[in-house]
């Protein structure tokens, strides 16, 4: 018997998941190549990654409401296309976001004590493990208050920007000056600013009431994240202009030294070390609970699908997950690496939104799900090629694991 999880999570508590692997590191980091790409396409490239990200939203919403059970896409791919789209969903989601995990923990470490990232790292990981041990309460907790220091120092950086006398609006050039291929790369950059409302869809297992809960804490994490770009983008873009912001190494730093106000550089770096806490806490409960379905279908060790008898989590695979991140934390830099994990999630969302297709035979019911599989994949194949390589590769890897192991234990 499938031991199952304890639904515990309201509408705010998954909102503030969601936000929690949406406003990470990412907005401190990604604005930059983002910039670099587009040129002044940037606010473009943004806007294309909201729309893709919305579709990609509602097709996750409707599938949580009609399969509210852990996994996320996995579970979504194999009940609608069949077991090998799922598997290659979550093969995709593993393996990407525990290289992910890594990097957000080496991303603490490298803004919160630079001479000692590795074991600031590591020790990030094992308290972050802990906390999830402790029950999916305790994470929405800290999530919650990791989400409150975050947004304060957003929000000081917009308005220490736009109020500075550096400011200069006409800096905001809607034009594209580099071309369509360098804003759907900026696109594909800034995607991921909003891909953690996949989180609340891997833990409908843990949602009270999933079919009214999902679907409006989906949307509303989605739009809340929107926001907070735009206005981030923007105040910094006034300051600096998008070629500053493009050969910033830190951008949101760089700004409110532009903006002429240096000491406020410690705070962001603050508010930089607390986001990573954020999307690496948010990226561990995702990757376990996709364990956790993998492993009751046996794709990976069945002993992961271990249900804790008291905190009612799936702690072996909660605990393989920081075993596993914790080791890549101490041994390997994989912040520059990590390519095909953008790549693999593209993918993920391409199948969950050929899922979302199947649903219903309506053309109308269609066109969100058909917009969404066809942005996620012309933003997967824009990417820069070395991406592409290797995420494909990865991909290839677990196909060829997937039928071999059929061919070793075929269905019964």
């Amino acid at each position: 018997m499938t031991q199952e999880l304890r639904r515990t999570l309201g509408t705010g508590d998954a909102v503030v998941i969601g936000l929690g692997a949406m406003i990470g590191a990412g907005v401190f980091a990604a604005p930059g190549p983002a910039a670099r790409a587009a040129g002044t396409g940037l606010f473009l490239g943004l806007g294309i990654a909201a729309a893709v990200a919305y579709c990609n939203a509602i097709a996750s919403a409707r599938l949580a409401t009609r399969y509210p059970a852990s996994g996320g896409t996995y579970v979504y791919g194999r009940e609608r296309l069949g077991e090998f789209w799922g598997y290659l969903a979550g093969w995709s989601f593993v393996v990407g976001k525990t290289s992910s995990c890594a990097a957000m923990a080496l991303t603490v470490g490298a803004y919160a004590w630079p001479g000692q990232a590795h074991a600031v790292a590591v020790g990030a990981v094992v308290a972050l493990t802990a906390v999830n041990y402790g029950g999916v309460q305790k994470s929405a907790w800290l999530t919650r208050v990791i989400v409150a220091v975050v947004l304060a120092v957003l929000a000081t950086v917009v308005v220490v920007c736009l109020t500075s006398g550096n400011a200069d609006a006409g800096r905001l050039d809607a034009g594209v000056s580099e071309g369509a291929g360098g804003v759907l790369q900026a696109a594909g950059l800034l995607f991921f600013a909003f891909a953690g409302y996949a989180r609340i869809a891997t833990l409908g297992e843990e949602v009270r009431d999933p079919a009214r809960t999902i679907p409006r804490a989906i949307p509303l994490a989605l739009g809340i994240a929107l926001v907070v770009y735009a206005g981030v983008a923007v105040a910094v873009v006034t300051v600096m202009g998008v070629g500053g912001l493009g050969q910033a190494t830190a951008p949101l730093a760089d700004a409110v030294r532009a903006a002429g106000a240096p000491g406020l550089v410690p705070v962001v770096r603050v508010g930089a070390a607390v986001a990573a806490l954020g999307s690496l806490l948010a990226l561990i409960l995702g990757v376990s609970r996709t364990t956790l379905a993998m492993a009751r279908d046996r794709h990976l060790p069945g002993g992961l699908a271990a249900v804790h008898p008291r905190h009612q989590v799936p702690h072996r695979a909660e605990l393989a997950v920081g075993a596993v991140v914790a080791v890549l934390a101490a041994t390997v830099d994989v912040r520059g690496a990590i390519g095909f994990s953008s790549f693999g999630v593209l993918v993920y969302y391409a199948i969950a939104n050929a899922s979302a297709w199947t649903l219903d035979p309506a053309v109308r019911a269609r066109v969100l799900p058909a917009v969404g599989l066809a942005g996620c994949l012309t933003l997967a194949f824009a990417l820069p090629w070395r991406s592409v390589a290797v995420g494909a590769g990865v991909l290839g890897l677990g196909a060829v694991a997937y039928g071999a192991r059929r061919w070793v234990a075929p269905p019964k």
